[in-house]
């Protein structure tokens, strides 16, 4: 079977997705560079394969990294090897980095930020221009309201100076991208190492009530993370926090202006904005594959095998879409399903995001706030203009231009 090639340019993820998924529970997929990978597509066989500890995350374990054929500027090395965190262990030692975290990120803690995500989310509406009334004085809503929110929520969560936003943009930007140019790989993983360490010294020195701090102090039977650990944490969690609430936020207001009628369900109370975020995460889920597993020995996955050495990603945007999980009208957007909506969007099992709480909490106060203000928000051009980030593991666009006006219509969803 001939090997799918993940677009880096993401021009149809849509599609390439669907051809995931038509090729069955396990495809043979390509990363950018060439490199070969297995994609698990389906429902069942991602939950299954998510929780085998025959699939582990040590990269050591791949065939490919050993015989020397991923190069250390591979632009999506920082995904594969991200340095020493509860992401890249597993068994006892996942366990013991998974409770230290978990001391740090109570849900109290992240029940605390709920006042100062409503206060950040009113400051940003509050800036956004109250002028846009047509499609030349288009806001992009993405960076004016999309981006910021969880930068400011996970600065204000880990004690990262604000001044310290442009830069670390910038760095995510090529951390994430596909485009990054072999030699600013390395040194792009290298800076975001040092200013997190940074935050991580300035926290030992001087502690406060932050996440960092918290992770610094937290302790089990004597023992501690480790500097080097709460770095590369601290780094998963800013990639990884921000990123997926930045889509979510997107995400949701993309599908909700093609489909006004839910929009005006939702606004008129006959369903909540939870029903909103969830099949937000299911149909268009903020990250559409996870890098990456590796098999220790041999797996079988129906008619096929994941041989040991081999590398396996988990598709999460064909996973959405999967009919014989969310029935025939999976490749739908509706908030009105009467079915729970049982995506795996965050993870399942051991690995399953510890930050999933934040999001959904920093979406559902931002989401009706901001239709509160901007009742009659539509989109500044159609659907099809949106154009995808050159990022194959993020769901993520260029910019979002809105029209915030509290008159006007709006594009059908086949107005491209």
């Amino acid at each position: 079977m001939t090997r799918i090639a993940l677009d880096p340019f993401v021009t149809d993820l849509d599609g390439e997705s669907a051809r995931l998924r038509a090729a069955g529970p396990l495809a043979e997929a390509e990363l950018p560079g060439g490199v070969p990978v297995w994609a698990v597509t389906h429902h069942a066989e991602a939950r299954q394969l998510l929780t085998d500890k025959r699939l582990v995350k040590d990269i050591e374990v791949w065939g490919a990294w050993r015989r020397g054929e991923i190069p250390a500027d591979w632009p999506l090395i920082g995904l594969a090897n991200p340095g020493r965190s509860m992401l890249t262990v597993d068994g006892e030692e996942h366990r013991r980095m998974r409770t230290l975290v978990a001391q740090a990120l109570t849900p109290r803690r992240v029940e605390r930020m709920r006042a100062r995500i409503a206060e950040l989310t009113a400051t940003l509406l509050d800036r956004l221009p109250t002028d846009s009334h047509s499609d030349s004085s288009a806001v992009d809503l993405k960076a004016e309201f999309a981006y910021p929110l969880p930068m400011y929520v996970i600065s204000d969560l880990m004690g990262i100076d604000e001044a310290d936003h442009p830069r670390l943009k910038v760095l995510f930007d090529k951390f994430f991208s596909t485009q990054t140019p072999p030699e600013e790989v390395v040194a792009t993983l290298g800076e975001l190492a040092e200013m997190m360490g940074k935050v991580v010294a300035a926290r030992r020195a001087e502690p406060g009530d932050d996440l960092t701090s918290a992770l610094v102090q937290a302790s089990e039977n004597g023992d501690h993370l480790t500097d080097a650990e709460i770095v590369s944490t601290l780094q998963l969690m800013v990639a990884a926090g921000h990123e997926t609430t930045i889509s979510l936020i997107v995400n949701a207001v993309v599908n909700l202006a093609a489909h006004p009628d839910q929009l005006a369900l939702v606004r008129a109370g006959g369903i909540g904005w939870d029903a909103v975020i969830e099949e937000t995460l299911r149909y268009a889920t903020p990250t559409s594959h996870v890098l990456i597993r590796f098999a220790a020995e041999d797996v079988p996955v129906g008619d096929k095998v994941i041989r040991q050495g081999d590398a396996l990603i988990v598709s999460y945007g064909a996973i959405g879409r999967d009919e014989a999980a969310h029935g025939p009208t999976a490749g739908d957007f509706d908030i009105t399903r009467t079915s729970p909506t049982r995506h795996i969007s965050f993870g399942h099992g051991p690995h399953v995001c510890p930050g999933a709480a934040l999001s959904r909490l920093e979406a559902g106060v931002a989401l009706p706030a901001l239709y509160a203000r901007f009742p009659n928000l539509r989109l500044a051009v159609p659907h099809g203009a949106l154009r995808n980030k050159p990022v194959v593991t993020q769901n993520d666009l260029y910019e979002l231009p809105t029209v915030l006006s509290p008159s006007g219509g709006h594009f059908s969803p086949s107005g491209d």
